[in-house]
């Protein structure tokens, strides 16, 4: 090496300040430790819901039992599918959870949209009266099923005594009538769930500002017009975001309706997840309630995309 290289690289040396070489060592070292923080997470996302969903839909494929975990299992192909698509039984469960899911959506917006919008008036002790409302949404499912049986009980339950009230129906079996039961379970998940979707418009409430209702009344709008133009455009995405949120909860709601019903009486309010469970640890089908919950997933996982679609036109 010539004296002139060596001197051409003492300078390119002395040119590297400690400065860059300490900034460079530290994005080496932040990029290291932002992986030591993040491997962890991966890997625990694939353990827990990447590798038991290829599993899962391995399995549907099959004959296999879990009760019979040494019993040599089958390929069976698309019979499981095939066997669920043309039951009449199935299509019988997910028409029960289409009823519970849209008729509890429509009930809570119409509540939750309501009370959102007497809350958000200026008056004594509001702030008393939200949290009053929240306090359902805080509970339990499982407890507030077994609370509402009570009330639902046709001799001595208060529910029955307060219809009585303002006319002699006699003794109303809530959770004991074909007719009656689907409802009962809607009035329950709209007791409990009517608060979240409040909490959700009430933020939008909040957020609309003030002058848009000023200049309104400047151009002599009544409370409808407000309303519709103003409110409703406003809120509309919080309420569409609290259906999205609430429309998955209740497609897959299972504690409340065991507490309640236990998907009776006979099968009239056996949701989709119910007859799941009862497939997949009562029968012990474990290959036909595995393509049962791929079918549900991707029932879910494709109403969920459509909406959050229509969300996005909705927000943009």
């Amino acid at each position: 090496m010539t004296t002139q290289t060596v001197d051409q690289a003492a300078a390119a040396a002395a040119r590297a300040t400690p400065q860059r070489i300490a900034h460079r060592v530290r994005g080496l070292s932040d990029r290291a430790i932002a992986w030591l923080f993040i491997s962890p997470t991966i890997l625990l996302l694939l353990a827990i819901n990447i590798f038991p969903l290829l599993w899962t839909v391995y399995l549907s494929f099959t004959n296999f039992r879990a009760n019979q975990p040494g019993r040599e299992f089958k390929w069976v192909g698309t019979r499981n599918y095939e066997r669920l698509l043309g039951s009449e039984d199935i299509w019988g469960y997910m028409q029960a959870t289409a009823h519970f899911v849209v008729w509890t959506m429509a009930i809570q917006i119409i509540l939750g949209l309501g009370l959102a919008l007497l809350i958000n008036r200026a008056f004594r002790g509001s702030g008393f009266w939200t949290t009053l409302i929240l306090i359902p949404m805080m509970l339990s499912p499982a407890v507030v099923g077994t609370f509402w049986t009570y009330l639902y009980q046709p001799q001595t339950g208060i529910f029955s005594y307060i219809l009585n009230v303002f006319h002699n129906f006699g003794p109303i079996d809530m959770i004991g009538s074909v007719s009656l039961a689907p409802w009962a379970i809607v009035i329950v998940d709209t007791w409990m769930w009517t608060p979240y979707i409040m909490l959700l418009c009430l933020a939008g409430l909040r957020s609309i500002p003030d002058y848009l209702y000023e200049a309104a009344e400047i151009d002599r709008a009544n409370w409808l017009q407000k309303f519709w133009y103003i409110t409703l455009p406003r809120v509309l995405p919080f309420l569409m975001l609290a259906v999205l949120f609430r429309g998955i909860e209740n497609f897959k709601m299972f504690d409340l309706v065991v507490e309640l019903t236990s998907g009776g009486p006979g099968s009239t309010t056996e949701l989709a997840s119910i007859n799941l469970k009862r497939e997949a640890f009562e029968k012990w089908r474990t290959g036909y309630s595995s393509a049962f919950a791929i079918i549900l997933f991707v029932t879910v996982f494709g109403l969920g995309n459509i909406y959050v679609k229509a969300l996005k036109r909705v927000t943009s």
